[in-house]
């Protein structure tokens, strides 16, 4: 069972690179592309409930030489958009439009995408699944019964339910590639100070956040990554630049399935990544087994963080975001968090200090090997409850610790890593394999995930439905594409 919206029109199932070149060629216009997109969204997103805030009208790009210009997109719920509501995926304040663009969203907005509105994400982000205390929750595309992960959960589902072929995402703690994961899609974690920041970003006692996007093709991700370096790149940096292909190098792969957190992986997640390190051996690269490069104290720590930041937005959220901030309306996990915090007050200074120096812990970890092979997550995609904020904190983190045991630590270190679609459960859910990099070193792992997309196919929902519909007698050449079935 898939929400799937794909069908005979502008976008049909062309990636963004792909309807990029044909506006281009004038085969198409941004606008025949936004109506096909608007179109696929009225029919699915009542059974996603992926889009935060439709725009009231198109937001086209001006540049005609851009990369992606004409490709529709939407905006995670926590990036400023100017006439548009960034309301962080909160129940407890209803903002207004902002005045302007945020700084991020002006080196977003520069790749020539057209913006159609805001993609839902829980509140504040702090959540592994898009799911609130009294709202509906956004709905995996592969089946609406399982979470689509967060914090970008919103535009995952739109990508993945082939609504737009790009959205952007922001990844604080694994919000980029645990919805890749969790809905079959490519999500790169950039390195820190790669884009420019968010204003959340800039305020951070440890900057853990970084801005990218959610594709359905390396290609697109590539092809993003350098559009956004051709309006600012960090000159701390080697330039990504464009990046077509994999690379005619020997690398040494180190194999990790340790988490931080001591948890165990399931069955499939393990298969996926064994699955992994065995093409990239197919392919002569080396790859042998290496261990964490922080103690079992960082999980710990990193919670900590966690709860420090939630303790921040609910405390100061008349102040710093609206006058209307009701802290009582906060979700669960934050008022769990924040009493986390304020019991373990005498505990920050250390925390901080001991994660300020992750960075070079983890950088110590690639003087023998070019990349790490890892989970994204402890196990595949829970049903939707299970991380519900409405659950009991003490479960409820419990629950986290264990599933969100791999993303965090690329967070703390700054460094890049990238989720990919190598994998699926029986039931045909999408299982996510991580590859991670030294700081600053994006170009290396868009070359192997050319590679392994190359070897082992990506899953994609538009060829689970073509299957169906050729084997199923009763189906009608002209019923709608855009249902759950």
């Amino acid at each position: 069972m898939t929400i799937n919206a794909f069908t005979d029109d502008a976008l049909a199932d062309h990636d963004a690179v792909a309807l990029a070149r044909l506006v281009r060629d004038g085969a198409t216009t941004p606008r025949e592309l936004a109506q096909a997109a608007i179109a696929r969204a009225n029919a699915v997103d009542p059974q996603l409930n992926a889009i935060a805030a439709h725009a009231p009208t198109v937001r086209y790009s001006s540049d005609t030489s851009a990369a992606l210009f004409g490709v529709p997109t939407y905006v995670k719920d926590n990036t400023d958009v100017a006439g548009l509501p960034t309301n962080h995926g909160s129940e407890a304040f209803t903002a207004t439009p902002a005045a302007k663009d945020g700084a991020y969203t002006t080196q977003f907005l520069s790749t020539g995408v057209s913006v159609l509105g805001k993609s839902r994400m829980p509140d504040f982000g702090f959540n592994a699944s898009t799911e609130f205390m009294t709202a509906a929750p956004s709905r995996n595309p592969w089946n609406p019964d399982y979470s689509v992960g967060a914090s970008s959960g919103g535009a995952a589902a739109l990508v993945a339910a082939g609504v737009v072929p790009i959205a952007h995402g922001n990844d604080g703690g694994g919000s980029i590639r645990i919805p890749a994961a969790a809905a079959g899609l490519v999500g790169l974690k950039m390195s820190r100070d790669r884009h420019l920041n968010g204003e959340t970003a800039k305020l951070l006692p440890v900057n853990m956040v970084s801005e990218g996007v959610l594709t359905r093709t390396v290609r697109d991700t590539a092809a993003f990554v350098a559009a956004a370096e051709n309006h600012w790149r960090n000159k701390k940096l080697a330039p990504i630049g464009q990046v077509n292909g994999p690379a005619q190098r020997t690398l040494r792969v180190g194999l990790l399935f340790d988490s931080v957190t001591g948890g165990t992986l399931d069955a499939d997640t393990r298969a996926a990544v064994e699955h992994t390190a065995r093409l990239l051996e197919a392919a002569g690269h080396i790859v042998e087994p290496v261990g964490l490069p922080v103690d079992e104290q960082f999980a710990d720590d990193f919670v900590l963080y966690w709860a420090l930041l939630a303790d921040v937005v609910v405390s100061t959220g008349r102040l710093m975001l609206d006058r209307s901030y009701d802290a009582t309306k906060a979700d669960g996990l934050l008022l769990g968090l924040r009493a986390h915090h304020r019991r373990n007050l005498h505990r920050t200074p250390g925390m901080l200090r001991r994660l300020r120096a992750v960075p070079n812990r983890y950088a110590a970890s690639f003087a023998r090997h070019d990349v790490l092979l890892s989970p994204v997550l402890a196990h595949t995609t829970p049903t939707l409850g299970y991380i519900s904020p409405t659950v009991e904190f003490g479960d409820l983190i419990e629950r986290l610790r264990h599933y969100v045991s791999y993303t965090p630590l690329n967070n703390i270190a700054g460094s890049p890593a990238i989720s990919l679609p190598l994998g699926q459960t029986d039931a045909g859910l999408p299982i996510g394999v991580q590859l991670s990099a030294a700081y600053g070193d994006e170009r290396t792992l868009l070359e192997l995930a050319y590679l392994l997309e190359a070897t082992s196919p990506f899953p994609r929902i538009e060829n689970v439905t073509a299957r169906r519909a050729e084997t199923s007698s009763t189906a009608s050449s002209e019923s709608i594409p855009a249902t759950i079935g």
